[in-house]
C-alpha cells in the first residue's frame, strides 16, 4: 500500500473552518518534497484542542484514493 508521511501544524481555528464547510481540502508537503492534497474530512480522527500537529503518514489504494491518516 503506498504512503506518504507528512507534517501538519495546523491552529484550531483552521481545523474549526473544516467543520464550517470553509476548508474542503488540506494541502501540504510530504517529507520527500512532493505535494499532497487530500480531503479535510481525514482530520478529525487525528484532531485535537489545539489543532492537529505532528508527523502523520497517509495511506492511500493502489490506485491513489485515500484510505487513512495516521499519526507517527
Amino acid at each position: 500500500m503506498p504512503s506518504l508521511d507528512i507534517t501538519l501544524d495546523l491552529s484550531r481555528e483552521q481545523c474549526i473552518a473544516h467543520y464550517q464547510g470553509q476548508a474542503q481540502q488540506v494541502y501540504a508537503r510530504s517529507l520527500d518534497g512532493r505535494r499532497v492534497v487530500f480531503p479535510a474530512s481525514a482530520l478529525v480522527r487525528v484532531m485535537t484542542h489545539d489543532g492537529v500537529r505532528g508527523r502523520f503518514r497517509l495511506d492511500f489504494s493502489p490506485s491513489g484514493r485515500l484510505l487513512g491518516l495516521v499519526r507517527v
